[in-house]
């Protein structure tokens, strides 16, 4: 229930929230006892043809009389002592204290009900009928308040489950935007939009239910049990003596709900990641018909689903019999209790003092009124157990991520980068996403300023995880990666990718208008640089000839409605735009058509002139923009040298850049 604390903490920061909230459901818990309180009124005061005035009257003489009976029992004890010998006086001393006792207890309810005789002889009817409608109004006035409270709270209960839905949902997006790359590729899509959506909404709602019914049905219970215990508290506790049993019953259901909960949210996480999976890749589904194996796959991971939320009904079908028949034996117990000391007028059970006085029916009506008023709230707490304990799972399930730190962090003090960049280099890099398998092993590089370095391997032999690198999207295993001597650790993640531009061949275009897609690359860029950029990059004329809205076309999710080469001319473009020191080309060209590859390469060899780039590329047209190509295997560098070099010496290279295949051509 740890981290189920963490979220009730958060809507702590909205105290005048809460604070209504608890004072509603403090009022609905005074007026539910305060409904039940006049059933004593009634039993001994109308039934017995009474008015209240009347009543508290006769209460009042029998209290005197009672007090001038003690009164010479006193003086006939403290007679007898004098003629008793001093060794056989203990007993009637301790007499003679229990009787003073009484008396002062007697004198005190005479002096507390004096103020209330004369507000009865002054305001209330003097009729039995004219008593029991004051009362019946009492019971109205006190049920039309209690629902106006009870509204009242719902509304800032739920306040205040939105508002934590709201704080949870903006922690953990900005969380999520902290997390390195690495993170990413262990945490599926699915699985953060399960925690993203249901487990937020699962957790808020829990929150909601502890500011609603979780505080205000224990206030009436609490309520209801002091009425109870006023009438005799003895009697309470021996009527209760079965509710320890029930609660330890209860506890154990809790905790095997919230670990079948726990377990439903990881499968519903995986139901999640199934549909992500078959909905982006629809054409390949339906392109080998293979829409009865994602069927049955699906029809699995449901039906694992649904075999957990089956043990959670279980479980949950378990608490209010539970409840109930503890609630039995309490009823039971008080009935055959009460039962026999009203009915033989005494007030000693199992040799144990019940009450001072002999019960009347009004206070035994009473108190199993109030034993019936707080089995009603502790009905509606069991209504919402299951609810709680999912909140508490789902709150589990939210923050191991919440708590999850980045591998690649800020340093405390970082260094600043000079304004003209040295040079890059890779120390002795190596680097794993899994200790097991090595991506990159011992690679020492050094690119100069200015230079267009060009990296070519077979899939798999880690080029793009050693461009990864420069960015920090991730960090060396072992070795360095310095800029201008300086270890890219010792600087801040966002002064050094201010620096950068990549461009790679998943383009990812965002679900906006063509004109920001590009201003990406440059938040402050005005209309006429981004229309610039579009025409270096040859975005330009498609962009108005065939988009409805120019630079105002959605794009839309993706960049869905665009073709693979108009997107990523929009990607160069914001590239372009970004003007940056630095800049990554990882198959940039790689879904272009001829024409526009052979436009975006004159772009191309006048932006890079200058500027340090390094591209990921087997074409050869673009390759002869390289002042040095790097040829990786099995992530190792195996040679470098120009393009004439490598073309003359290098098989692996020959292979990579088809120049076989353009020379038999020929």
């Amino acid at each position: 229930m740890k981290n189920f604390g963490r979220v009730l903490a958060i809507s702590l920061r909205h105290r005048m929230t809460v604070a209504a909230s608890l004072c509603c459901s403090m009022a609905v818990a005074v007026l539910w006892v305060g409904n039940i309180a006049p059933l004593y009124w009634v039993v001994d005061v109308v039934m017995l043809d009474k008015s209240l005035p009347q009543w508290i009257a006769e209460g009042q003489d029998d209290r005197q009389r009672r007090i001038n009976e003690v009164n010479d029992q006193l003086a006939a004890q403290r007679t007898a002592i004098e003629s008793t010998p001093a060794a056989d006086q203990t007993k009637l001393r301790y007499k003679i204290a229990n009787l003073e006792e009484r008396k002062s207890r007697l004198e005190r309810e005479v002096a507390w009900n004096e103020p209330l005789q004369r507000f009865a002889d002054r305001y209330l009817p003097t009729t039995p009928f004219k008593t029991l409608q004051v009362v019946c109004l009492w019971v109205i006035v006190g049920t039309l308040l209690k629902s106006a409270f009870r509204v009242a709270g719902s509304y800032y209960t739920s306040r205040l489950g939105n508002l934590v839905a709201l704080e949870l949902r903006k922690e953990f997006y900005r969380k999520t935007l902290r997390l390195d790359l690495g993170t990413f590729r262990q945490t599926t899509p699915g699985d953060l939009m399960n925690r993203f959506t249901t487990d937020v909404q699962v957790a808020s709602t829990g929150a909601q239910n502890v500011y609603g019914m979780v505080l205000r049905e224990p206030m009436k219970v609490i309520g209801c049990l002091a009425v109870a215990a006023w009438v005799s508290w003895q009697l309470l506790l021996i009527t209760l003596i079965s509710a320890p049993l029930a609660g330890y019953a209860i506890n154990k259901l809790a905790r095997s709900l919230k670990r079948a909960n726990r377990k439903a949210l990881q499968e519903l996480s995986v139901i999640y990641e199934r549909l992500e999976e078959t909905f982006g890749g629809m054409k390949v589904v339906k392109a080998f018909t293979r829409e009865s194996r994602e069927r049955s796959r699906f029809h699995r991971k449901s039906k694992q689903y649904y075999d957990r939320t089956m043990r959670i009904a279980l479980y949950d079908s378990l608490v209010a019999p539970t409840t109930e028949v503890a609630g039995i034996f309490i009823v039971v117990a008080a009935a055959l209790c009460g039962g026999y000391l009203v009915l033989n007028h005494q007030t000693h059970l199992f040799g144990i003092r019940i009450s001072n006085e002999p019960l009347t029916h009004g206070l035994m009506s009473l108190f199993f009124g109030m034993l019936a008023g707080a089995s009603d709230p502790v009905r509606r707490l069991t209504m919402i157990f299951n609810s709680l304990q999912h909140g508490a799972a789902a709150s589990d399930h939210l923050y191991e991520l919440l708590d999850r730190e980045p591998a690649v962090v800020d340093p405390a003090v970082p260094q600043r980068l000079p304004a003209m960049l040295g040079r890059i280099e890779f120390r002795d890099v190596s680097f794993a996403y899994d200790a097991s398998e090595p991506v990159l092993q011992h690679v020492n590089l050094r690119i100069e300023p200015g230079e267009t370095l060009a990296i070519v391997g077979a899939n798999g032999c880690g080029k793009s995880t050693l461009m990864n690198l420069l960015p920090r999207f991730y960090d060396p295993t072992s070795g360095s990666v310095t800029l201008s001597g300086i270890d890219l650790r010792e600087l801040r993640q966002q002064d050094l990718r201010d620096r950068i531009g990549v461009v790679t061949q998943e383009t990812l275009l965002f679900d906006d208008t063509v004109a920001e897609n590009i201003r990406y690359g440059s938040i402050s860029a005005t209309r006429e640089q981004i229309v610039a950029a579009a025409k270096q990059a040859h975005a330009d004329q498609f962009v108005n000839e065939q988009l409805n809205l120019g630079y105002e076309s959605l794009v839309g999710p993706g960049g869905n409605r665009l073709s693979g080469g108009q997107r990523q001319r929009i990607a160069l473009a914001r590239a372009i735009l970004r003007n940056p020191d630095i800049l990554i080309l990882d198959e940039a060209t790689s879904q272009i058509d001829v024409e526009s590859e052979r436009l975006i390469h004159q772009v191309l060899e006048e932006f890079t002139r200058g500027r340090t780039t390094l591209m990921i590329t087997h074409r050869p047209s673009t390759l002869q923009l390289a002042s040095r190509i790097v040829v990786m295997d099995a992530g190792r560098i195996v040679d470098a040298g120009t393009f004439r070099e490598l073309a003359g010496r290098c098989e692996l290279f020959r292979r990579l850049a088809h120049l076989e295949l353009r020379e038999a051509a020929a």
